[in-house]
């Protein structure tokens, strides 16, 4: 399998950022009505950038947005209740069915 081309990992890695900073708005916004404007206002501030061709402009752009989103990040982020860390993770896990004792293994112990 060949390795991504420059352009096809910088696509990942903005989509990557967008949807980061979409869920961190969403971390901190409850009412989806308000979070949707910010979510309409973070898009506009991407759209502002597409065309941004030079390396370093970008570099900095990339910079700026993964300092903001590490400066706004929440500090209690919502988990899904079914994933790792979530309130419903491995609560009623089921029991272990095999035996106590491996009475196979040890002959003579008994």
């Amino acid at each position: 399998m060949s390795t991504p081309s420059f352009a096809a990992a910088h696509r990942i890695y903005i989509k990557s950022l967008y949807k980061r900073m979409l869920t961190n708005e969403l971390n901190w916004t409850i009412d989806r009505r308000i979070w949707r404007a910010k979510a309409l206002a973070i898009r506009a501030e991407f759209d502002s950038n597409r065309n941004v061709t030079d390396p370093r402009a970008l570099a900095k752009l990339l910079e700026t947005a993964e300092a903001k989103l590490a400066e706004d990040k929440h500090p209690d982020p919502y988990i899904p209740p079914l994933l790792p860390g979530g309130t419903k993770w491995e609560r009623n896990t089921p029991p272990f069915m095999g035996p106590l004792y491996d009475h196979h293994a040890h002959p003579g112990a008994h």
